[in-house]
């Protein structure tokens, strides 16, 4: 297999091996011209790729073309065309054009889009993005588009990555002219995007309303065992888990998507992927690529890809880390300190340029990583709090304070750890720890933004990560322009001094679950947006908006929209749970109880007529209770019906949410407790689906 594997890798994608093979060699030039250097592609290089893509896919089995993008819906889209063109006399050729190799033309009216566009406006356009490479799929030839409306606005999260990685490049560019390096003419953002997910019985999941409407249960006692023994994290893989994985990593290789470590994560059924780096924009959709086929693969396996952020109540939800780091076209890692990192004025400018960034948008950073399903997650025990802070280790940290304080840093040398036995090898240590608390982590040479929810596009997060980073490299220009370079080093000093001061309020190693921190965080000024509707509204407030502008990311009607539309897709998502949570109890829980506390009464006046004597009270007890709890759920469903209306009838998006969270989510959790309660004393085959238990330990 080790033989093949070379081979089967990007077998399924249009990249450059296959480009270079099939492509003139002045047409290759200009499309390698324009991927590098992001520069405009013309109609003759596009028909040449075209022809070209066509004949390949065509030689793997393709038969169709679709330009796939991703619209605000969260998910991706595609419309499939034929290769066929008629060629007279009833027969057909296999054809393909410049023209629809660039362009496409998709219903624009029936995806979200704020208000930007009214629904009989239905002309939409897909544009194709050369950056990320094509490749097939159930025979259909995938081509990456970006997706914007008949007057420009961009409908899709492609777009406004695209602008975010150019106006971060242009100004990392201006910034490393300033400190001497010439050469570099690109910088791009690279991430490697971590992902956890849920493994069930497809079997069990079908018997589950909440499961396949809500993508999480939305009651359930727990099982006797959960995580507590500590036993299922990075342990020995279940077979059938095992040949998951391994025809998951085929099929991503197929597609050039470098899967590199799995294993078993914290909760029961619960695991992990992750892929090495790549540039941003193919890292995404990569990511989004992943999450489809992660389903596809459990389909063929009879089982089901569970990737909401909290799918059971009691075990660790999942989430999906975001490594992100800066490199430049000569292959230099910007955020690399080097053996060195006091003397390092690159790495410290541009370590600090994150730092500003993440302390002057934190709420942004919030709200990137902000979902109906993400709020049941972040705060726990299993996840960062919603309060960004920047954890850097001892090592930066000294570094850092060394600066502010004109102290001289002492020599930093490489730490050996020895663990006692001989017989293993010595290994030198990391300069940072690890601090799974933290939402944004420094990690040895790169930034590890922990707060995402595992359902989530990690287009957003890099959205606002690379222009808040753009813009703190901007600020940093304008205080270094006009230096002369024999005093640029006390400058580069005196601005890190200065950013060090301002933005030290950020960074913190400790415990980010503690309550201290919480009143420490609140004393420094750092925001606690605690759930969706709470960190929203600071989408539009004007420092972000003119963030945005400033760097042609969004307009300011993008923005709006985006604004709108999250908080529809924070609504709905409650809403739907809401209704589904009132149909499971009314159609399918409440039969149950009644079911068993009228056997169990029955069963009790049988043994009392035939032993006149025996106590009954274990019996009655359980009668009682359970008829208390069928009254107390009928009232409370009444009372959820009263707020599902109240939230659907407000013309206000904002005031919605808000019922959605403060009040309807209240009252899902109060119905939720006392069915647990009562699941809890009815036998399994009373019961109309399938328990925890089952669920997280049928595999």
């Amino acid at each position: 297999m080790n033989k093949e594997i070379p081979e089967l890798y990007g077998s399924m994608i249009f990249g450059d091996k296959v480009m270079r093979s099939k492509l003139p060699k002045d047409m290759y030039k200009a499309l390698r011209k324009t991927i590098e250097n992001g520069t405009h592609l013309e109609l003759d290089v596009a028909n040449s790729v075209a022809v070209a893509m066509k004949e390949w896919a065509v030689e793997n089995g393709a038969t169709h073309y679709t330009h796939w993008f991703q619209p605000m819906t969260g998910f991706t889209a595609e419309k499939h065309d034929s290769f066929i063109a008629p060629a007279g006399e009833g027969e057909v050729i296999m054809d393909f054009s410049g023209k629809e190799l660039v362009k496409g033309e998709p219903d624009a009216s029936s995806f979200p889009s704020g208000g930007l566009r009214a629904t009989f406006e239905a002309r939409g356009y897909t544009a194709w993005d050369p950056t990320s490479p094509a490749f097939i799929k159930d025979k259909t030839l995938y081509i990456p588009t970006a997706f914007c409306s008949y007057s420009g606005e961009a409908l899709d999260k492609k777009t406004p990555l695209l602008r975010s990685m150019e106006a971060l490049s242009k100004e990392a560019v201006k910034v490393l002219h300033l400190l001497g390096n010439d050469t570099v003419t690109r910088v791009s953002t690279t991430i490697g995007p971590e992902q956890e997910y849920f493994l069930v019985d497809k079997d069990l999941y079908k018997k589950r309303k909440d499961l396949i409407f809500c993508g999480r249960t939305l009651f359930g006692a727990p099982a006797p065992k959960g995580q507590e023994m500590e036993d299922h994290y990075f342990g020995a893989l279940k077979p059938k888990v095992s040949a998951y994985m391994h025809d998951l990593d085929v099929e991503l290789w197929k597609l050039g998507i470098p899967a590199k470590t799995k294993h078993n994560e914290v909760a029961p059924a619960q695991h992990e992927l992750a892929p090495v780096f790549d540039t941003a924009n193919v890292a995404v959709d990569h990511n989004q690529l992943t999450m489809e086929i992660m389903k596809k693969v459990a389909e063929k396996h009879n089982m089901v890809c569970l990737l909401h952020e909290k799918p059971f109540q009691g075990i660790n939800g999942s989430g999906k880390h975001n490594n992100w780091s800066l490199v430049t076209n000569e292959g230099v890692n910007l955020l690399n300190p080097g053996r060195t990192p006091a003397k390092n004025l690159p790495f410290l400018v541009f370590l600090m340029a994150v730092i500003k960034a993440v302390d002057d948008y934190a709420d942004l950073m919030r709200i990137s990583a902000a979902s109906a399903g993400n709020d049941h997650r972040l705060g726990g025990n299993e996840a960062p709090p919603a309060i960004v802070s920047i954890f850097l280790g001892d090592e930066l940290t000294a570094v850092l304070k060394s600066i502010e304080n004109d102290s001289h840093m002492g020599k930093q040398e490489a730490v050996q750890i020895d663990i006692g036995a001989h017989v293993l090898p010595h290994f030198v240590k990391d300069n940072t720890d690890r601090n799974r608390t933290s939402p944004f982590a420094f990690t040895g040479n790169k930034f590890e933004f922990r707060m995402l929810g595992s359902s989530a596009s990690v287009a957003t997060p890099n959205i606002v990560l690379n222009t808040a980073v753009a813009e703190a490299l901007s600020q940093f220009y304008k205080e270094l322009e006009g230096t002369k370079p024999e005093d640029m080093e006390q400058a580069v000093h005196a601005l890190l001094k200065n950013a060090i001061e301002k933005h030290k309020k950020i960074i913190f190693n400790g415990n980010g679950y503690s309550e201290e921190w919480v009143e420490e965080a609140k004393k420094r000024g750092l925001y606690n947006l605690v759930s969706t509707p709470d960190c929203l509204p600071r989408f539009i407030a004007d420092k972000n908006v003119e963030l945005f502008t400033r760097h042609h990311i969004f307009t300011k009607e993008e923005i709006f929209s985006r604004y709108e539309i999250l908080l529809e897709n924070y609504t709905k998502t409650v809403l739907i749970e809401a209704r589904t949570l009132d149909e499971m109890l009314t159609k399918d829980f409440l039969p149950a109880v009644n079911a068993y506390a009228g056997e169990t009464a029955k069963n009790a006046a049988s043994k009392k007529a035939f032993m006149p004597g025996l106590s009954m009270d274990s019996e009655e007890a359980l009668v009682s209770g359970l008829t208390k709890t069928y009254a107390a759920l009928t009232d409370g469903l009444k009372e959820l019906k009263a707020l599902i209306e109240k939230a659907v009838s407000t013309g206000d998006t904002l005031k919605a949410a808000q019922i959605c969270h403060l009040e309807l989510l209240g009252k899902m959790d109060e119905l939720a407790e006392a069915a647990n309660k009562a699941e809890a004393l009815i036998p399994d085959t009373m019961l109309p689906y399938p328990t925890y238990d089952q669920l997280l330990f049928s595999l």
